[in-house]
């Protein structure tokens, strides 16, 4: 069965997701329908593309993934697109989310045929494309190439010698607060060098902890999480509003120089 992931934010009390998913389905009843995550913030593609390309990768080969979040930007000559990358096939709306997603543009990118006559036009251009993939024919077929797609900046930490100046680019559930620092770059600047994590007006952090339980109930603590970016958490707690942290705050970290 074609398995075809839903990331949206539509949320869960309207009908606009239960629309798409029904004329999805009136295009392939076999289609598997998986549901990633549908309260995003309104027209947040950052929160989307930081959700999206931290889970993709979890699914089987050919799967198809539907990115429905601000499905109307400003640019208003740009529509929708069905991207083939990575022996997977992505659709939604060509307003930077991909850009986030994948930085440098894939090589097979097309542009949707929208459908204005149609009672949901979102739904159908949807689903239209979600049918011609999952019936397993050409990409190639489903519209027009396009060379370009909408950019969005992203934000990376500042680096120098012996400093990192980063942000916070997401709260979760948990109101865990993760940064924009890999583990990749921490442990370039940092060369196994002492450090302390700055934020707010709270005393730096100083060590590293592999797991939540490595501090005591209601302590702080920093550790790199599955996606092996730098997370400040409480165990049993909750780091985003005791700290007032939220997204877009700054930190910094300095290693020792001597």
């Amino acid at each position: 069965m074609p398995i075809v992931t839903l990331t949206s934010d539509f949320g869960w009390k309207d009908y606009y997701l239960p629309m798409i998913k029904g004329a999805i389905l009136c295009k392939n009843e076999q289609i598997q329908l998986v549901d990633l995550a549908h309260d995003i913030p309104n027209y947040d593609i950052v929160q989307a593309a930081f959700i999206f390309k931290n889970c993709w990768q979890s699914f089987p080969a050919g799967t198809i993934h539907l990115i429905s979040v601000n499905d109307y930007p400003e640019e208003k000559d740009k529509g929708f697109v069905a991207i083939a990358h990575e022996n997977h096939f992505f659709i939604g709306p060509d307003n930077g989310v991909f850009s986030l997603i994948f930085g440098a543009v894939p090589q097979s990118v097309y542009q949707l045929e929208s459908k204005p006559e149609a009672r949901f036009p979102l739904a159908e251009v949807y689903a239209t494309a979600i049918g011609h993939l999952a019936a397993g024919k050409p990409i190639q077929e489903i519209g027009s190439p396009v060379k370009d797609l909408v950019q969005r900046i992203t934000f990376t930490p500042v680096q120098s010698h012996s400093q990192i100046r980063g942000s916070v680019i997401h709260v979760d559930q948990f109101e865990n607060v993760i940064l924009n620092i890999s583990k990749a770059v921490f442990e370039q600047v940092g060369q196994g060098r002492a450090f302390s994590l700055f934020f707010k007006r709270h005393d730096p952090i100083t060590s590293l902890s592999e797991q939540y339980q490595d501090v005591e109930v209601g302590e702080i603590l920093c550790l790199f999480n599955s996606a092996d970016l730098l997370e400040i958490a409480v165990n049993m707690g909750k780091a985003s509003s005791l700290f007032g942290l939220k997204v877009e705050d700054t930190v910094q970290i300095d290693f020792r120089t001597t």
